[in-house]
């Protein structure tokens, strides 16, 4: 471990071949992996584990309790994976005991200032935050997932894998996996195409998960029966079957809608 000479690191923290910069704080119960690096003023506490190789940037707080009135946070935890960019003055809290004891951000994410990750939320691997978006309590955020600087997910929603979120966009209700919500509050506005393109997707996958989403999102039938219509059309195509397992898995959770067509 290297550390500045003006970093108060508690004697019950576990740190590996870390990088603690001036001014930081490192708590009783954090466990730094190898790599890890706090640039400077930064804050990291409670039971709270950074995986290998993340770079945290100046006045970032982590693993302070959860905002929430009722809670104190004995207990919870906040686990962060390895190889994420947490830029300036980002925030996650642990999780609460009510809400599974914690929150979780998992690889290669990209953090960036003043972002948010609140308590019993799940972060998936490589997605991005951009300024200032926030995630309320509970949410859930699929892997390499977008959020646009200064959006704000209402807690327990759940954004799906490879979905983009618009700047400033409000999110009240659950977001497919490959969709694009845009507007306050937001809708869906079709498919995350550039992201698809970018990460290898082919022209043949796209369409069918366009075709997909016109038969979810458009037509006279009722929703119902517009999914089991796309359940039984696109049955060979993983892609589109995991639209279907998002729907599935939690058919309490008021769902996005379109906005137009795509």
């Amino acid at each position: 471990m290297k550390a500045h000479p003006t970093a108060i690191i508690d004697k019950g923290a576990e740190i590996g071949d870390a990088e603690i910069g001036p001014y930081c704080v490192v708590g009783d119960g954090v466990k730094l992996h190898d790599g890890v690096e706090l640039k400077s003023h930064v804050v990291v506490e409670g039971l709270t584990e950074i995986g290998a190789n993340t770079q945290i940037y100046p006045f970032c707080v982590l693993g302070e309790p959860p905002q929430h009135l009722g809670c104190k946070g004995e207990g919870a935890r906040l686990v962060i994976g390895s190889g994420n960019i947490i830029r300036e003055h980002v925030t996650m809290h642990r999780g609460t005991i009510a809400g599974g004891a914690l929150t979780s951000v998992g690889d290669g994410g990209f953090f960036m200032a003043g972002s948010h990750v609140a308590h019993d939320c799940h972060i998936g691997n490589k997605v991005i935050f951009a300024n200032g978006a926030a995630i309320g309590g509970h949410g859930r955020i699929g892997d390499f997932a977008f959020l646009g600087a200064f959006c704000a997910i209402h807690q327990h929603c759940r954004i799906g894998d490879h979905a983009f979120i618009g700047g400033c966009a409000a999110v009240t209700t659950d977001v497919i996996p490959y969709a694009s919500a845009v507007g306050n509050h937001a809708r869906l506005v079709g498919l995350n195409v550039v992201g698809l393109k970018r990460r290898g997707f082919s022209r043949e996958t796209i369409h069918k998960i366009r075709a997909a989403y016109r038969m979810l999102f458009f037509g006279d039938a009722v929703f119902r029966d517009r999914l089991e219509a796309v359940r039984q059309k696109f049955s060979a195509s993983e892609e589109v079957r995991h639209i279907i397992d998002f729907i599935d898995v939690d058919k309490a959770r008021p769902l996005m809608t379109a906005a137009r067509e795509d």
